[in-house]
């Protein structure tokens, strides 16, 4: 078993357009979690899904009754004998689709920048502050070139 189980579920069929999705996020976190200091051991699931859905999650969590393009649920640090769930990933994909057509950038390097997004709020970072929002995306810039993907913050900031 690897130290990373990652698990992808299309619950939109919107997903469809966006060929090998379930490749492109999981190449993109075992990117992240392999930039990391302390790669990390456990499981994630991937939740890739519609704005209706991600805009109920977002009401219900964060207390935001609209879409938005990634969110983030860490997992519980608790002890155990088993794989330690690091979290729970959902992504819309007409917010994702959208904003790529905006910044005239392919969905595919959208979709990854958000895999590894999501993924390091799993893991802790966070941008709350100017100076988490540059460690964080430092991180994502490194990653995502080493996937051959653009800096994603040379046009636009990424959502709240």
């Amino acid at each position: 078993m690897s130290a990373l189980d990652i698990d992808v579920i299309v619950e939109a069929a919107q997903w469809d357009a966006c060929a090998n999705a379930e490749t492109i996020v999981r190449d993109a976190i075992v990117q992240a979690a392999g930039a990391l200091d302390k790669p990390p051991h456990g499981a994630l699931v991937v939740l890739l899904t519609d704005d209706a859905a991600i805009q109920r999650l977002n009401a219900t969590w964060r207390g935001l009754d609209k879409p938005t393009n990634v969110l983030s649920f860490p997992g519980a640090d608790t002890p155990g004998d088993g794989l330690r769930h690091l979290g729970d990933v959902a992504i819309a994909y007409e917010t994702t689709a959208r904003e790529a057509h905006a910044e005239d950038k392919p969905i595919a390097h959208h979709v990854a920048h958000l895999s590894v997004h999501g993924f390091l709020h799993l893991m802790g970072y966070d941008h709350e502050s100017d100076s988490e929002a540059e460690t964080m995306e430092q991180l994502e810039r490194v990653i995502l070139a080493r996937m051959g993907v653009p800096d994603p913050y040379a046009t636009h900031k990424i959502g709240a």
